[in-house]
Parts: C-alpha cells; structure tokens; sequence
C-alpha cells in the first residue's frame, strides 16, 4: 500500500503522542498482537507505519522552525515520552495563522506552561498543503479556536485533502460544512476526538448500561482536572462553549429522554499545573432503581489525556484514507460515531465499531 501522507495543525500534546506512536509501533505489520488502542494493526490494507507527516503548522517560537521531531518535544508540551530517539523527520513546523488559536491570558503564565506566540509571518497553509502532497488534515487546534479550525477546514477544500477533525468546533457535524466537503469530493472525520479510556467514553458507557438496566437517571456530573495546555487554555470560560455541549451531548445521546439541563453538568473545571497531561476525572451519577430506591454512583479516572487519543487518530486517519481510495467524499459516519465525541449522527459505541468494521470491509459507502 502507498503511504498516508498527513499534515497536523497544532504541534501540542496529542501531536507529540501521535508521532511517538508511530514510531513506537513502527515493526508492526500484521493484526496477530493486537496494539492497545486500535480496532486493527492493518486497517483496509494500511499498517502504522504508513502514517508519514509530511507538513506541520503550529504558531509557537518554541517550534516554529523546528523540525517535526524536536517540536513535539518542546514546551509547553508536557505528555509522556514514550518512544526515544524519533528521527530527524525533514518536516518543518511552519507558521499558521493565530486568528483566535491563543487565549488572552496564556501571558499570564510562566511559559514552561502557556504559548508564546513566534515573530514570524503565517504561511499559506493551502500552498503548503499542496506542495507538501498531503491526502489527510488532522486538526488539534485548542479548544476555542473557532475562527483557525474553520480556516484549517477551507484550506483543505481548497487543497483538495481530507480533513480530521480533533477539536470541538463543529464541522462534520454542521450540515453547511459538510456539504462543502462533499460538493468537493473530499471525505471529512469529526468532530472532538473520543479518547480510548477516558472520562465521555467511560461517562457514555455507564450511562447506557444504566438506560439499559432500567435504571432511571435523574442527574449527573463529571468534572475534570489536568495541568496541559488544554486545561489552562480552557480557563478562559468562553471558549469553553462547544467543549462543554459535544461532551455533554455525548452523553445525552445514550439516555432514552435527555436530562433537563439543570440536571447534567460536563465539563472540564479547573488547571492543575503539576498533574501536566494527566487528567483526573470524576463522575457522579444519581438514579433510581425498582420501587424508586436511590442508586448512587461515584467513579475516579486518571489517564495521560494524549496517547489516550493517538491509536483513535490512527484508525480515523486509516479510514479517511480509505475513503479518498474508495472516492467516497462528506463525512464519514462510521468513523466519526466511533472516534468522535460530537459526530454528525450519534450511536451506541458498540453499534458504531460494527458500522466501522463493516465499512473498512467495503460493506457500507460511510
């Protein structure tokens, strides 16, 4: 198979985790022992390591002008290492364009933590695309980039790529947005990626089998802490808008009668620098059972926020590559139900990985 040649908007934790992984799992060729995280180790003919970045954009003096290989080391990167040693990548982290990339008060904090912006022009990211023979956009923007992820988002109509939507600003699941992807002939994944253990997918999970069971939930909340780059950027409470309604819809879909909003409350709540990309979650989950006795439920997660994502992104971006073989443009609903919190049509998680497995095997077009 040829290679998946992608470009990554935003060189922040998850892209760290994502390289690393690469290189991590860069021997394996066969699905005979399973990689934790995947739905395969060969998906639709395609192995890890077809994965090759091939062009990058992020707006901190800290990488820009950096190769690949060193900027996801850099700070305000905080997330495990895991794989040592990653080679000299020849791909340059270029400038992009800053429109509301950064939040106001990140020159509020010491800048092992926050951005720094670079004293450098914006590329045209469109002519980077194309020179760069990128196929597939993976955009981690922060959360509240409204204005970069939709201009992520028209440089690659304009590119002619796909585009993998990793953050919550809503683009497969706009019906305006993807009909543009479509009219272009250009396959779309999103949106908000759905990490592989973390707190909306064990959340979704709990508050289906409580659905399932009988059980009647009454109100719920989940709270999260964590010390990246994300948690302090989400201090900003208004760009925390479309955050808060993909987690919190996320959930909703799995309830037979979505809860009064007074009754629900997701979100991430507050920044401790010292937990770095490690993200504790709690959630506490209210209901009642037969003869309307009170059931209560109180749960801890800790996971490291960004390899919890990576193997996701590695399927999503696999499967947004088969759809630009296939010739299949819009969104891609399978996928998106699958790895995202905030896809265009939601499904229980189980009844989405078979709609998956189903398109990976050419069974059904998205």
């Amino acid at each position: 198979m040829s290679k998946i040649k992608i470009a990554i908007a935003g060189v922040g934790n998850c892209c760290s985790s994502l390289i690393q992984g690469l290189f991590y799992y860069k021997d394996v060729s066969s699905n005979d022992k399973l990689v934790p995280g995947l739905m395969h180790n060969v998906l639709g003919g395609y192995n890890i390591c077809d994965i090759q970045p091939v062009a990058a954009f992020d707006i901190d003096k800290r990488k820009v002008g950096e190769d690949l290989s060193q900027a996801i080391l850099a700070p305000p990167n905080n997330t495990v290492i895991f794989q040592k040693n990653i080679p000299n990548l020849g791909v340059e982290v270029q400038m992009g364009p800053v429109l509301d990339g950064i939040a106001s008060h990140m020159s509020d904090y010491p800048e092992a933590e926050a951005f720094r912006v670079a004293n450098a022009s914006p590329v045209d990211v469109t002519k980077v695309l194309k020179e760069s023979g990128a196929e597939v956009l993976v955009n981690y923007m922060p959360v509240g980039s409204e204005d970069a992820a939709r201009h992520y988002a028209k440089c690659t109509l304009d590119a002619g790529i796909a585009f993998v939507n990793c953050m919550p600003v809503f683009i497969a699941s706009n019906d305006e947005w993807a009909k543009k992807f479509e009219q272009k002939g250009i396959p779309v994944v999103g949106d908000d990626i759905k990490a592989q253990v973390g707190a909306t997918i064990t959340h979704r999970v709990l508050t289906k089998l409580w659905g399932d069971r009988g059980v009647k939930l009454d109100r719920t909340y989940q709270l999260n802490t964590g010390g990246n780059t994300d948690f302090l950027n989400m201090l900003e409470r208004a760009r925390l808008k479309s955050k808060k309604i993909s987690k919190t819809d996320a959930v909703q879909s799995q309830l037979p009668q979505p809860l009064h909003p007074n009754n629900v409350h997701i979100g991430p709540s507050d920044y401790v620098p010292w937990q770095k990309d490690n993200k504790v979650c709690f959630i506490r989950m209210e209901g009642r059972k037969f003869g309307d006795v009170p059931v209560n439920l109180e749960l801890r997660l800790s996971v490291e926020d960004s390899p919890n994502s990576s193997g996701v992104a590695i399927d999503a971006i696999r499967c947004a590559k088969l759809a630009l073989d296939r010739n299949i443009s819009g969104r891609l609903l399978s996928i998106s139900s699958y790895t995202m919190k905030h896809p265009p049509q939601q499904f229980p998680d189980t009844v989405a990985r078979q709609m998956v497995e189903e398109y990976i095997k050419g069974e059904r077009e998205r």
